[in-house]
């Protein structure tokens, strides 16, 4: 199976229009926008398709993490984030627009995101992010984008995973998260594939 975007260039930096946050003094909101997918050569014994974003470079500890004065260490053991669980997506479709599934920050989280008809879309790990924030607390539903550390000192990589099942639903509800997600497609998987873009707040890291 194949995967390309005419929004993200595999191995390169993402676009501000497909993150959460973007440069500026301080940070400022991005366009939050779901990127293009199209994915191709797909087995004939695929009946179901799932997505998933996954950023597997953030800091383990919080500590340093957007402290003034501060850096986040480059060996610092990194962990898993998750910006967007999509599944039950319909054999038929093999491509998402620009925008197909949301776009912009909504504050306390998207209840309930656009999908392709029966598709159904897990919480995105902003949901932990935020809880305790008065302003952003809720349960984030669907595609949020980048927001690494601004003080990190690595750029963070974000993959953009496309499974194809051989079922044509998994027993899944909306708001199901990652770990259920990777239980339930045990066994399912016969094809993936994958983009990976960059993205850093940091403009020393951003070049």
């Amino acid at each position: 199976m194949r995967l390309k975007s005419d929004s993200i260039e595999h191995g390169k930096p993402i676009p501000a229009t497909y993150a959460f946050m973007d440069l500026g003094e301080p940070v400022k909101p991005a366009g939050n926008v779901t990127p293009h997918l199209a994915w191709t050569e797909v087995p004939n014994t695929a009946r179901s398709f799932v997505i998933a974003v996954i950023d597997t470079d953030v800091p383990s500890k919080p500590d340093d993490v957007n402290v003034e004065g501060r850096e986040v260490r480059r060996d610092l053991p990194r962990v898993e984030f998750v910006h967007w669980l999509m599944a039950n997506i319909p054999v038929e479709c093999r491509e998402l627009g620009e925008g197909a599934c949301g776009e912009g920050i909504v504050p306390r989280g998207k209840k309930e995101p656009v999908g392709p008809p029966g598709s159904v879309q897990g919480i995105n790990d902003y949901t932990g992010w935020f809880k305790g924030d008065r302003d952003m607390e809720g349960h984030y539903h669907g595609y949020d984008g980048p927001c690494p550390p601004w003080n990190d000192s690595i750029a963070h990589h974000y993959h953009f995973h496309v499974y194809a099942l051989d079922v044509d639903t998994l027993p899944l509800e909306t708001g199901f998260n990652l770990a259920e997600l990777r239980d339930v497609m045990k066994g399912h998987v016969v094809d993936e594939a994958v983009i990976t873009g960059t993205y850093s707040l940091n403009p020393r890291v951003r070049g």
